[in-house]
């Protein structure tokens, strides 16, 4: 991918792992702290959990995974990948960006929204239709980035905690 002042985009390698990982428990912590009840809570294997994911993910030809690499350090990476028909989500056949972050100190730079057109590219390779994405409520510089790109809001998630604590290791159960 060609250069960029700064930074390069390009392919992400087993050897970036560790880094992936360290990026993907700023999300973690990031999301956490927009909606503690609704996001899974970092702890201490929160980077080696999601970079070990990652990781597995980088095996998979399926998986698109694209990092921002500036000074030899991998500043920001995107995760991405192709969907079929979902019938949940009422959708046809997508991409779907899954993650996508930069280190807070390297932001400003213009390595998201390279990141983000790497893997709208990738997508439209691979056959996409419409790339569909996710993003928090709260996170409106996110949201800026994608409606910049193009996107537009069509789903609102909601969510509500379910009253009294399911002991650990009970079910739900239904009537049938």
């Amino acid at each position: 991918m060609p250069a960029t002042p700064g930074f390069t985009v390009r392919a992400a390698r087993p050897g970036d792992v560790s880094a992936l990982g360290r990026l993907g428990a700023l999300l973690v912590r990031l999301h956490h702290g927009f909606d503690p009840e609704r996001f899974i809570a970092p702890g201490p294997g929160t980077e080696a959990g999601y970079g070990g994911f990652l990781g597995s993910e980088l095996e998979r030809a399926e998986a698109i995974i694209l990092v921002a690499e500036q000074g030899g350090d991998v500043i920001g990476y995107v995760y991405a990948g192709m969907e079929g028909n979902d019938w949940m989500a009422l959708r046809g056949p997508a991409g779907a960006i899954y993650d996508i972050v930069v280190d807070p100190e390297r932001r400003g730079q213009g390595a998201g929204r390279r990141l983000l057109d790497a893997a709208l590219g990738e997508l439209a390779a691979r056959g996409a239709p419409r790339v569909v994405l996710s993003t928090a409520t709260p996170n409106e510089t996110a949201q800026r980035l994608f409606a910049q790109a193009g996107f537009r809001p069509t789903m609102i998630e909601m969510t509500r905690e379910t009253p009294g604590p399911l002991k650990k290791g009970a079910q739900l159960k239904t009537e049938g």
